[in-house]
């Protein structure tokens, strides 16, 4: 037991270091590109909407880990190299901006487009309505799911380790190598993952009942 504790330990300082990091990161960055994807194709300007419809096609129709391994591994190979946390910031970035983009177009669009028509009304552009107006609107009904990526991103955040960032299953990795312990070790690295998880998702409910109390 004692040697057990002191393992999740050494599994939970990656999960603070690296983990928590990453995730946050990659979901700032991919929030912001999620949002610029969702106006260009809510907008309508023709080859920047297609070419975002692409962006996301090609993302959500290929697996994390091989995005993972064409940045890290293939880069390289035309002359490209990057350091592994910054490989995994930009595809978790680039994934959670093709996924949250769908969310927050669909929450765009839910918005009676009336509002659209009286922000053109009192003379503000298109993108002075929608940053007014209608986007703060759209982020609130598109709360739920956005958390829901969020809760997720920690747990793809796992795959990192194929590419050589030590968080917290690379580090599970490393001492059942030398200790020969691979259940206990992994299944405390799923407990931290459920913990980290458990903790945004009490986060996210609270935030939703201070949201419905305002509305």
């Amino acid at each position: 037991m004692i040697e057990l504790a002191d393992s999740f330990w050494k599994l939970l300082l990656p999960g603070i270091r690296v983990t928590i990091p990453l995730t946050a990161i990659s979901f700032t960055c991919g929030l912001i590109i999620a949002l610029l994807v969702a106006l260009v194709q809510v907008a309508k300007i023709p080859v920047a909407r297609q070419a975002a419809r692409f962006y996301v096609w090609i993302i959500r129709g290929t697996p994390m880990i091989v995005q993972l391994f064409v940045v890290y591994f293939g880069l390289p190979s035309i002359g490209i190299r990057l350091a592994a946390f910054p490989s995994a910031v930009i595809v978790f970035s680039l994934s959670v901006g093709a996924y949250c983009s769908e969310t927050i177009r669909a929450a765009i669009e839910s918005i009676p487009r009336g509002q659209m028509e009286a922000c053109y009304c009192v003379g503000m552009t298109f993108w002075q309505g929608m940053t007014r107006v209608v986007i703060p609107q759209a982020m609130r009904a598109a709360f739920p799911p956005l958390s829901n990526s969020l809760i997720g991103l920690v747990k793809d955040t796992s795959l990192a380790y194929s590419v050589a960032v030590v968080e917290i299953l690379a580090t599970a990795q490393r001492i059942a190598a030398r200790t020969y312990d691979y259940f206990w070790l992994y299944c405390e690295a799923g407990l931290i993952y459920l913990i980290f998880s458990t903790v945004l998702t009490y986060v996210q409910r609270a935030i939703e009942r201070r949201m419905e109390r305002r509305h």
